[in-house]
């Protein structure tokens, strides 16, 4: 049976237009439960499974309107775990030289390989953004063409430049 206050609340729950459907139709499960209808016949009534009601019955039953609130569900497990994270903002933090790659600085294509081929982390370029963004690091282009390479030594790497340019006049 019901209290007083119990009941309020649940009439308003099914009466109410602001609550979502889903917990209206609990509120009138347990509503029909204390009128005295079974669980076979409040299912027929509205359109639910037999085991929906006596769940929802048996939740009140134990917990009172709190057990009509539906707790966190799981969801899908995780795909990469706490080492994989771990691993990608190490690799991100560490310079390539250090682990013996032939480049400066990394991109996001060279990350994903590196974690791909070396640590055995198949992470897609856009979840090591997501994992670099989450962790509060913002990935940024370090050459550009109006800006300072990143290797000192460019210059004198890539060579003279071939005769069609034209050298740079001075500005006055």
């Amino acid at each position: 049976m019901l209290n007083a206050d119990e009941y309020r609340i649940l009439k308003r729950a099914v009466a109410s237009r602001k609550i979502a459907a889903g917990k209206a139709r609990l509120a009138k499960i347990v509503l029909l439960s204390n009128q005295g209808y079974t669980a076979t016949e409040i299912a027929a009534r509205l359109g639910c499974n037999e085991r929906t009601a006596l769940k929802w019955i048996g939740r009140f039953n134990r917990y009172g309107v709190a057990g009509l609130e539906e707790g966190p569900r799981e969801g899908r497990p995780r795909v990469y775990g706490p080492e994989d994270v771990g691993a990608v903002i190490q690799a991100a933090l560490t310079p390539p030289q250090d682990f013996g790659l032939p480049f400066a600085s990394w991109t996001l294509d060279r990350l994903v390989v590196y974690l791909s081929e070396q640590k055995g982390i198949g992470m897609g370029r856009t979840r090591v953004a997501e994992v670099l963004s989450h962790e509060g690091l913002r990935w940024r282009k370090q050459e550009g063409w109006f800006r300072e390479r990143v290797d000192p030594e460019f210059a004198e790497k890539r060579g003279p430049s071939n005769g069609s340019t034209h050298p740079l006049l001075p500005t006055a």
